[in-house]
């Protein structure tokens, strides 16, 4: 892992060591990937302002999210199926976290459950919920992550219909899943990964574990799920999960001035700017476009996360600059994932650490309460 110097890194070595068909559905987006494409490509006109002969000696990349404690303005963000990146993915990634000193987001579609995660840490974790047409379900999640002492719920509200993703219905990763011949002899020629995941807690999604009767295979449950996602989701919805989850909420998924006014109004602990990814909505503004409007709009009544292209310390300190009080990163630490379990993840998160902290001195700034948009060039 000391050899891997970037999150590119990170990337090429997962490629070689995850299934393609895997590997694919982490790093995919939807449709013709145009605001996939469009994260990246905006957050790197962003242009950061150097300075000079200011003593910058004494540094500190440690911040508080929701009012905790963190080493860095930084959180692993909710995945799906991250136990077919790497064995026991979700758990390795969690550690890796923790020790780093950062939130880590368990998400619903993970293979790992949340017992299971619960069972394998020491500290309390966040849990991504998505409010399914079963509202039983959906109500079973919560009480099951509040039993867990998760420390926050991650409402994703993004993904009402599912965005298609031509990589994963090439790859077979559809509904019902049909992995390829050609899926299949990839597999075998990674031997290692083969393994770890067989020899894993799960193969399967772990927070459905006994809930579809009868029907516990990965077929029938991903068809399940397909018919889960709820088109009527709205802010009553937002509310009744307000009403019964006893701790700190955040709303996932906003990219509109008005969607995030909204949100501030309605009680929640903080938002995360984010347009899944690129993988929902394709044409669709990047996230780091709409960060400083909706920072300008509502950044004093609530905390504002971002997630959309971080791949550096750089790009965390741009999105920190715009408006952000702490950011997420997704395929960031997937890469690392794929690439070596939890020495991976944690190799990933220490990539961005010290980027962040060579890019504060290189700025002439000592702590991250002093990134503003006056480190940017105008």
């Amino acid at each position: 892992m000391k050899k891997m110097t970037c999150i590119e890194d990170l990337r090429r070595a997962a490629h070689r060591k995850v299934p393609r068909a895997f590997f694919g559905y982490a790093e995919a987006g939807s449709y013709s990937e145009e605001t996939l494409r469009a994260n990246r490509a905006d957050m790197e006109r962003v242009r950061l302002r150097q300075r000079v002969l200011i003593d910058v000696s004494e540094r500190d990349t440690s911040t508080k999210i929701l009012n905790e404690k963190a080493s860095l303005p930084l959180a692993l963000a909710p995945i799906g199926i991250g136990g077919l990146q790497y064995g026991n993915g979700e758990i390795h990634a969690c550690r890796a976290a923790q020790a780093a000193g950062i939130p880590y987001t368990l998400g619903t579609m993970s293979i790992c459950s949340i017992e299971d995660v619960a069972g394998a840490v020491e500290k309390p974790f966040w849990f991504q919920l998505y409010v399914m047409k079963d509202r039983g379900f959906a109500r079973s999640l919560i009480e099951r992550a509040a039993a867990a002492k998760c420390s926050a719920l991650v409402l994703t509200v993004d993904l009402q219909i599912l965005g298609q993703r031509h990589a994963d219905i090439k790859n077979g990763l559809s509904v019902p899943p049909s992995l390829k011949i050609r899926n299949l002899i990839d597999m075998a020629t990674k031997p290692a990964w083969v393994y770890r995941v067989l020899t894993g807690k799960r193969w399967t999604f772990g927070n459905l574990a006994g809930h579809v009767k009868g029907e516990e295979g990965v077929t029938a449950l991903a068809e399940w799920i397909a018919h889960q996602f709820d088109p009527t989701l709205n802010w009553k919805d937002v509310e009744w999960v307000r009403s019964i989850w006893p701790g700190k909420l955040i709303i996932k998924g906003i990219l509109d001035v008005e969607d995030a006014k909204l949100a501030s109004k309605i009680g929640v602990e903080g938002i995360v700017v984010s347009n899944h990814g690129g993988r929902q909505l394709d044409g669709g503004a990047s996230s780091i476009s709409i960060l400083p409007k909706i920072a300008d709009a509502i950044g004093s009544d609530i905390e504002i996360l971002f997630d959309g292209g971080i791949r550096s310390g750089q790009d965390l300190m741009r999105a920190l600059a715009l408006g952000a009080k702490s950011c997420m990163i997704g395929r960031a630490y997937i890469y690392g994932l794929g690439a070596g379990g939890q020495a991976g993840v944690a190799r990933a998160i220490e990539i961005i650490r010290k980027e962040l902290d060579v890019t504060m001195a290189l700025t002439g700034v000592r702590t991250v309460d002093e990134i503003d948009r006056r480190t940017l060039v105008s």
